[in-house]
Order: C-alpha cells, then sequence, then structure tokens
C-alpha cells in the first residue's frame, strides 16, 4: 500500500461501528490510489497532494468500491493528435506555425437510415434506433468534439501554459426524451447545457480558484531577433569636442537576439547576444566602423515559491485528469442520449397502440350507431337511444383525431432523435412503424439484493469517476494555492562577455598633434576576431545572486489557499453526496420495475375483463336484456383500461430502461461499442435484451376518419 503513497493509519481499540469505518477509509483509499495510478500522475503523487497534514478533522472519500475507468477514446486515425505537438519533434519545424484544419462536421444521415426506408415508410426496431442515434444524433455529435478538446489543453499544458477548461455536461438537445428517471447535469465539472469547463459547473463544484499558485514556466523555447537600421545627425553645441564640426553624423546597424527557455523544475534560462556596428565621423572615435558584441547568460532557480517539479507539471496532471473526466462525461452522453432515444421509441410505440385503439373504440362505437338505428326503424329502439349513440361516435371521432395528431407528432420526434438532415421530403413524409414491444420477462437484477445493485452502480457510473477526479484536481490546487504562500526567493548565476573590433576611423584625431592618425595605427579587427574574443573568456563578466521578495501580510494569497481548502471541502462534501443519491435512485428504479410489472399484469386482466363486460352486455342488448346506455358504457370501460394498459407497457418499457442507466450497464447489456460511439460509426448494431416481435395486424391510418 505505501507504493500508492497511502497512509495506514493505526487502529486501536474501536467499537463495531468505528471499525466498520476504518474499513471503509482504507477502501477509499485504495480507490484514490487507483485512480491516481490510471491518470497518469507519477507514484506517490496521490501524497503530495494530500490535503494539509495539520487538519485533523478531515473527511476521507466514501466507503465504495473503485469506478470502473472510462478507456481512452482516441477520434484519430487519419488526422492529427491534438495532445501532441503538430511538427512531432523536429520532423517538420513548418507545422508550427501553420493553422490546423478541423474537418467540417457532416449534415448527411447515414446509410443506415436509408435502408430502412422501404416503400414510403420506416420499420424501426429498438436496436436500430440506438444505432441511428449513435451516428446521426446531434446530441452525441456535440459531444464527440470535447475530446480533442480535451486533447488541445494537454497540448497547452505541455507547454507551461494554463487550462482553457473542457465542457464536460450532458447536451440535452434531443426533443421528447425528458422522462429520463437521472437528472441530466454532469456531476461536478458537468453542465446541463454542455458549455463550460471542466472546473465549472451549475450542480457541482465552482473551481474558481482552479490553477491557483505561481504559474508555471514557459516550456517552449523562444528566440527574439531585433535587427534595426539607424541614421542620425546630431547637431554640436561645442565644436570642441566635435573636432570643430558643428555636426556628427552616426550610422548604427544593430543585429540582437534572445533565447529564453523554462524548465520543469522552476529553471528559467535567458542567453542574448548584442551586435552592432557603427560609423561616425566623431574624431573622438578611433574605430569607424566600430564592431561591438556582447553575451549574457543567465539562470534562474526559484527556491521557494514556484520551486519544484511538481507545482509546475501540476497543469499537466490536471489536463490529463481533465481528458479522463471527459472520457466518462462522454460516456455518460451516450447513457443518456440512448435512455432517450429508448423514452422516444416506447412514447411512439404508444401512441401507435393509441390509435389503434381508438380505431377499435371508434367501430364499436360506429356499429353499435347503425344497429340502434336499424332497431330505431323498427320501432325497437327510443330516438334518444339513437342521439346517445350518435354523441359517443363524434366523441370517439374527435378521440382518434388527437390521436392520429399525436402518432404524427411523435414520428416527427422519433425521426429529430435518429437523423440528421430532415429536409429530405421522402424521410420527412415517411411513417415510422415500430416494430418491437416490450416482454414481461424478468431482468436478473430485480432478483438481485439491492446492495448488490448499488454496488454495480457505484462500479460504473461515470458521475463518480468524474467525481474522484475532480477530487484529484482541487488537490492539486490546493498544493498550487499552498505554494503561492511562500515568499519569493530565486538564485540567479550569469556568465557574459564583450568584445571590441573595428577598421580605424579616418577621421581620429590625435589631440597632441592636432592631426588625423596616420592609416595603420589603430589594427584592423574583424567580426570572426570579434566572435572569437567574445567566449574566450578576454573580457568576462560574471556573478551569482540572491534574489528575495517578501509580501507583507499577504492576504490574497492567504484568501485563495482558504477558498481553495473550501472548495475542496465541497467537492468532499459532493463526492458523498452522489453516493448516496445514487443508491436512491437504484433502490427507487427496482422498486419502480416490479410495481409497473405487477401494474402491467392488473392493466392486463382489467382489459380482458372490460372486453368480456362489453361482448357479455352486447349480447343482452340484442336480446332486449339491456340498454345502449349499459353497452356505451362497457365500452367507455373498455377504452378506459385499454388506455391504461398502454400506459404500464410505457411504463414498464421506460422503467426497465431506466434501471440499466441508473447502474450505468446499457452499454454492457446493449453490447454498444464505445469507440463505435466516439467515431460515430457503428460497426456493430446493439442488441436489446428483452423484447418481443410487434403482433402482426393493419397498421393504423394517419387521416383523419370521415363524417358521417
Amino acid at each position: 500500500m505505501h507504493r500508492f503513497g497511502i497512509r495506514v493509519f493505526k487502529q486501536q481499540k474501536l467499537s463495531t461501528g468505528e471499525r466498520r469505518g476504518n474499513t471503509g477509509r482504507q477502501l477509499r483509499a485504495i480507490a484514490a490510489a487507483m485512480l491516481t495510478l490510471a491518470a497518469g500522475v507519477p507514484s506517490g503523487f496521490a501524497q503530495q497532494t494530500a490535503p494539509p497534514a495539520t487538519d485533523k478533522a478531515r473527511s476521507d472519500l466514501p466507503a465504495a468500491p473503485a469506478p470502473v475507468l472510462t478507456q481512452p477514446m482516441n477520434l484519430r486515425q487519419a488526422q492529427r493528435d491534438f495532445s501532441l505537438p503538430s511538427g512531432r519533434a523536429w520532423g517538420n519545424p513548418i507545422s508550427w506555425y501553420t493553422a490546423t484544419n478541423i474537418e467540417k462536421a457532416s449534415f448527411v444521415n447515414s446509410v443506415r437510415l436509408g435502408d430502412l426506408l422501404k416503400d414510403g415508410k420506416i420499420y424501426l426496431s429498438l436496436s436500430d434506433a440506438i444505432a441511428l442515434a449513435l451516428e446521426n444524433n446531434y446530441d452525441i455529435a456535440i459531444a464527440r468534439y470535447n475530446l480533442d478538446i480535451a486533447d488541445t489543453d494537454i497540448l497547452r499544458t505541455r507547454a507551461g501554459s494554463a487550462l482553457l477548461g473542457v465542457p464536460t455536461g450532458v447536451v440535452a438537445g434531443t426533443l421528447g426524451g425528458t422522462t429520463s428517471t437521472l437528472a441530466t447535469g454532469g456531476g461536478p465539472g458537468g453542465t446541463t447545457g454542455g458549455s463550460g469547463g471542466a472546473a465549472s459547473g451549475t450542480s457541482g463544484l465552482s473551481l474558481s480558484t482552479n490553477g491557483a499558485g505561481p504559474l508555471p514556466a514557459v516550456l517552449d523555447p523562444s528566440v527574439t531577433g531585433t535587427v534595426q537600421f539607424e541614421r542620425s545627425r546630431v547637431p554640436q553645441a561645442n565644436t570642441f569636442f566635435s573636432g570643430g564640426k558643428t555636426s556628427l553624423t552616426t550610422n548604427t546597424n544593430q543585429y540582437n537576439f534572445t533565447y529564453n527557455q523554462g524548465f520543469v523544475t522552476g529553471s528559467q534560462l535567458t542567453a542574448s547576444i548584442v551586435n552592432s556596428r557603427i560609423t561616425t565621423d566623431n574624431p573622438f572615435q578611433n574605430y569607424s566602423p566600430l564592431l561591438n558584441s556582447s553575451f549574457k547568460a543567465t539562470v534562474t532557480q526559484h527556491l521557494l515559491q514556484g520551486a519544484g517539479i511538481w507545482v509546475n507539471k501540476r497543469f499537466m496532471y490536471q489536463a490529463i485528469n481533465d481528458r479522463r473526466i471527459t472520457d466518462s462525461s462522454f460516456r455518460q452522453q451516450i447513457l443518456y442520449t440512448v435512455n432517450q432515444v429508448e423514452n422516444i421509441y416506447w412514447g411512439l410505440v404508444s401512441a401507435y397502440e393509441d390509435v389503434q385503439a381508438k380505431e377499435r373504440a371508434l367501430q364499436q362505437s360506429t356499429k353499435l350507431d347503425d344497429d340502434t338505428r336499424k332497431q330505431l326503424q323498427i320501432g325497437t329502439m327510443a330516438p334518444l337511444d339513437v342521439v346517445n349513440a350518435d354523441s359517443t361516435v363524434a366523441t370517439d371521432r374527435q378521440a382518434l383525431i388527437n390521436s392520429q395528431s399525436n402518432l404524427n407528432y411523435q414520428q416527427q420526434i422519433i425521426k429529430q432523435a435518429i437523423a440528421r438532415n430532415l429536409n429530405d421530403p421522402t424521410l420527412e413524409a415517411a411513417a415510422v412503424i415500430p416494430t418491437d414491444r416490450v416482454s414481461l420477462e424478468e431482468l436478473p437484477e430485480e432478483k438481485q439484493p439491492v446492495d448488490e445493485l448499488v454496488r454495480t452502480a457505484f462500479k460504473q457510473r461515470p458521475e463518480l469517476e468524474m467525481a474522484m477526479l475532480t477530487l484529484k484536481n482541487d488537490e492539486i490546487t490546493l498544493r498550487g494555492a499552498r505554494n503561492g504562500l511562500l515568499p519569493s526567493l530565486d538564485v540567479y548565476g550569469f556568465y557574459g562577455s564583450s568584445a571590441l573590433g573595428g577598421s580605424q576611423s579616418p577621421n581620429a584625431l590625435n589631440f597632441s598633434t592636432q592631426k588625423t592618425y596616420p592609416p595603420g595605427t589603430f589594427p584592423t579587427v574583424g567580426y570572426g576576431t570579434v566572435l572569437q574574443n567574445l567566449f574566450n573568456s578576454t573580457a568576462p563578466d560574471k556573478g551569482v545572486g540572491f534574489s528575495l521578495n517578501i509580501p507583507l501580510r499577504n492576504r490574497t494569497a492567504q484568501a485563495e489557499q482558504a477558498r481553495s481548502l473550501i472548495e475542496y471541502r465541497q467537492a468532499e462534501l459532493r463526492l458523498e453526496q452522489l453516493y448516496t443519491q445514487i443508491r436512491m435512485q437504484v433502490v427507487n428504479a427496482q422498486f419502480a420495475l416490479a410495481n409497473d410489472r405487477a401494474q402491467v399484469k392488473a392493466a392486463v386482466a382489467a382489459r380482458d375483463f372490460a372486453q368480456q363486460s362489453l361482448d357479455a352486455e352486447a349480447k343482452k342488448l340484442h336480446l332486449g336484456a339491456s340498454t345502449t346506455a349499459n353497452v356505451l358504457l362497457q365500452e367507455r370501460n373498455l377504452a378506459t383500461a385499454d388506455n391504461n394498459l398502454i400506459a404500464a407497457n410505457a411504463a414498464y418499457a421506460r422503467d426497465r430502461a431506466g434501471l440499466y442507466q441508473t447502474l450505468a450497464t446499457t452499454l454492457q447489456h446493449y453490447g454498444i461499442n464505445l469507440q463505435d460511439a466516439a467515431t460515430g460509426n457503428v460497426t456493430t448494431a446493439p442488441v436489446v435484451p428483452g423484447l418481443q416481435p410487434a403482433a402482426k395486424g393493419n397498421e393504423p391510418s394517419t387521416k383523419p376518419p370521415a363524417g358521417n
């Protein structure tokens, strides 16, 4: 356990409850260590980034198994990896300065949708609906870009820059799937609208102190060059110092270059070389042109604030954690969108069956109305019964029209969930026929103890993985804020030199003779010799020093450190809250499914009873032992029973899918490949268990029923 940087606390004689608490804390420590290793943080970093040891009352992570880590998803098969330099070291340095091209998003429906369109109708199974959503759904397509955005942050931090953040929330733009049993937020670091970064969110931690502490050194080296040509003529107020000249002319050419680079140890290297070539008619100058060169290299090392590899690489650690958070948030997006599509599909099934039920009701009331009119003609039925039957037919016709409108709308809803382009007239006019119905086959999860289901959810739910990785980022932020409390103490050393050269100035004046020096008095020194003298220690300039900066009172750094610790405590509470919420969601989902099954069975029995009661009452009417009102009453009872059965089946289907989403096992149960979802190319269609084909029969009409 010490390999993971975990401190094991000595246990004394404790009560049973306290021993359980300590066991839970050990499990939580192991979970934190596993996440640390999986996130690419060096061994022992978990201990380094722990909260202050002086905080005796620190609350540990909740007692739960470690979440199953989401495998990193790779979108780059033919395109570049945004987490790596574009030039791949020195292979193609020109690419360092060229813009990256991002292919335009596709707005064309996948081939799968066209294959399902036959004879102006789309016969859609739930498996096909999910596969089409993985390929075409806009929510998933938008969230897919977040994976590359997270990689760009990794690239930024490798250069020493701060994080920009990654959107990690669930994108909720698909209409019609709002009956999901889970909240749409992304947990700590998530946003319901899909905007914002991994360090901000509407439902979790607000990491305003993210990046607190000293900024890391800029690791990408830079070369700065300045070339300047200056021509000047300066009037002279005293001709004695200008050799009798009223003005002096000076031509200066400068060629200066500087190299800067930072290192993860907190060091900074600055090297500069300054060159100038000066020609002048000043008689006090012996050389014209004068070649002047100087060189200076300075190395600075932070000793307190900003010192150490961990503080300068902390943004890199956070960027890697953010990439894993983005991976798990994308998995959460798939779970959410698949559940939405299922809800929409079962809504379409309900609308489809409701039209069929309304058509049957209209047929029954129309037949009864015809029979009543015939009996009125032969004098065995009162006119009031005919009026009652006519009223029922009108009511059933209106109900059918409303049901057909709802079916048409549900067909449009399912299309926008599984298609990317609805402008195709053929697709727009095509009727969608659902071919699957849910069976009452009992799921294995319904028989499992609640504790086992809860532990499964603790392992599978992406929110927990996101929350724990966010907590690791908060620890990194906290350590950065603590380092920012320290004074700035730097040690630096420098080495430099200078050299002169050039050619003798024809205007160089010998003040003893009041004549110019004869040619050859001052030997000519070329630029090559100047450079040689620059680096052979002919005129060295070297030294060391210390720089100390102590901010008095230090209130800004104190506020940042205190706030970062407060935010860390918030993240701990949020993680505990997530465990509690997930446990209650699992319990509720299991109970809801058991209740739904019983409700479906009761609705089937009630529907059969209503049908038999109607048949019996109709026979009585033919025998003259009943009235039209009684038959119409039984028809209304049958219609109500049909509606209740349809609603019960829909609730059961939704809660069945909701249980898988609550446990976050939808991908495993349906055989959904997360890498296929990340690329938008589904090679294997999902297989949804617990379904049965729809009964063959007449398809409902979408045309309004004709009037009398």
